[in-house]
């Protein structure tokens, strides 16, 4: 296909779309958001009301360290483990940043709109919890982002964004309120949606011409160093992410000590497959900077479950290896013409799926002897119009919300691709990607650098003697 010649001029297109979309979230916001009775002035009479007898019991003071984790992983974690290219770290870590503050702001309203509108007032009350939330739904559009990373424009970011939040929203809801799924760290409502949204996003956007930057698509040891940082960010706040809205008490114990069970393993076997496939068993930056994260991801739902410290270790085991092996073959370029920055779907996309499916599994094999029945009632939320299913159908629908999550981030991604494609976005040409000087104003000294040997790409095999 014929593509017109890219202007990257943004001056007047991102500005306006800062401009507009802000005031916009202004309005909104003052339609429709209003304080939570737990941070409301109003909370000195609530609490005499409910018979609340301290202010230590404020939902503020069980969520705010969880809710700082999270933060911490949304803007440091996942915004260094982008800054690996040798050319592009203004871009990996500030337009993170960007999308980040805006996806925070229209999540607030998506989510509200769907779980916390109050029908009589017509407003959306928030508090802490709502916050964690918010960050969680910028999540996907931020994995999104790792698969497009170095070839899109912040505009087009900003309308990834916008879209991916929205989804989120809708997908979350069928998958959470009406499936009545369980997914404390998100393996199918982030992970697994977020993956395939940007996967699907950059097939669409396919550049047949993109080995033009191709001297760009790499890293330098510094650039890996700073990207380090981020993975060392994300692993040691994932215990965090994984409990932050799950139940107080045993629940959000039993998923921190899962989450932080599956990580130290999967680091374990991810350093025994990198060194196993080079000839002298020398390690890969590239999949200790991301194939180690995998034992988060793929105990996101089955976090708050009985899965046993020992099950933990297994999923750990298996998904360092399985994430690995993605980045040691990587099959999506070079079958299905997909272009995956940083190998999205071996570190959310594939490991979220298993995830949502390892959840379905834990969830069909509970048991009333291992629970108790109060236990049961209280993990997997048997109240209400569900006081009466079986922990078998709950693992069928566990299931069924994992391919409602890949479906999502399937259809919706494609859509939003060919929404960018219109020649409007002022996107980088194929041999002008994955270079800050597209965006940034750059210091003199790096700007006429010269071809550094490639190095360390994330998703081209460097055909090593297995």
């Amino acid at each position: 296909m014929l593509r017109i010649p890219s202007n990257t001029n943004i001056r007047v297109s991102l500005p306006a779309v800062c401009f507009v979309w802000q005031i916009a979230m202004i309005i909104l916001f003052g339609v429709f958001i209003r304080y939570d009775e737990e941070s409301d002035a109003h909370w000195v009479e609530f609490r005499r009301e409910n018979n609340i007898t301290s202010d230590i019991e404020n939902d503020f003071y069980f969520r705010y360290p969880s809710f700082q984790d999270v933060h911490v992983m949304i803007f440091v974690g996942f915004g260094f483990l982008m800054t690996f290219l040798k050319r592009y770290s203004f871009g990996g870590v500030g337009f993170n940043f960007l999308i980040a503050a805006f996806g925070l702001q229209w999540a607030l309203l998506m989510q509200g709109w769907f779980h916390a509108l109050n029908p009589e007032t017509g407003k959306i009350t928030i508090g802490v919890e709502s916050l964690i939330n918010a960050d969680f739904c910028c999540a996907g559009s931020l994995i999104a982002y790792g698969a497009l990373l170095g070839k899109v424009s912040p505009v087009q970011l900003l309308v990834v964004t916008l879209f991916g939040v929205t989804l989120f929203a809708v997908e979350e809801y069928i998958i959470l309120d009406l499936l009545h799924c369980r997914d404390a760290g998100g393996s199918m409502v982030i992970h697994a949606f977020g993956g395939y949204y940007g996967l699907a996003i950059s097939w669409v956007l396919y550049r047949p011409n993109l080995h033009q930057s191709k001297r760009l698509n790499g890293s330098v040891y510094h650039s890996d160093v700073f990207a380090m940082i981020g993975t060392l960010f994300l692993w040691m706040f994932w215990p965090s992410f994984n409990s932050a809205i799950t139940d107080h008490g045993d629940g959000q114990h039993r998923a921190a000590i899962n989450t932080y069970l599956a990580l130290a393993s999967s680091v374990l076997t991810t350093v025994a497959i990198s060194s196993m496939s080079q000839k002298r068993g020398k390690l890969d930056m590239v999949h200790i900077q991301n194939a180690t994260l995998a034992g988060g991801v793929a105990m996101g739902t089955a976090a708050e479950f009985m899965i046993t410290p020992y099950g933990s270790l297994i999923v750990g085991f298996c998904t360092g290896i399985i994430s690995t092996f993605g980045y040691l073959f990587p099959f999506l370029e070079k079958h299905l013409k997909l272009q995956d920055t940083c190998g999205v779907h071996n570190l959310h996309a594939m490991p979220g799926m298993l995830g949502g499916f390892i959840g379905a599994i834990v969830a069909a094999a509970a048991d009333e002897s291992v629970y108790s029945r109060e236990g049961l009632i209280n993990t997997f939320d048997f109240e209400g119009e569900f006081a009466n299913r079986s922990v078998g159908t709950q693992g069928g629908f566990q299931a069924a919300g994992t391919c409602v999550a890949i479906a999502f981030g399937l259809v919706g991604g494609a859509i939003v691709g060919f929404i960018l494609r219109f020649p409007i976005w002022g996107d980088p040409a194929d041999d002008n990607c994955y270079d800050d000087e597209v965006y940034w104003e750059v210091p003199e000294d790096e700007e006429a650098i010269p071809p550094v040997l490639e190095y360390n790409n994330h998703m081209i095999h460097k055909h090593q003697d297995m």
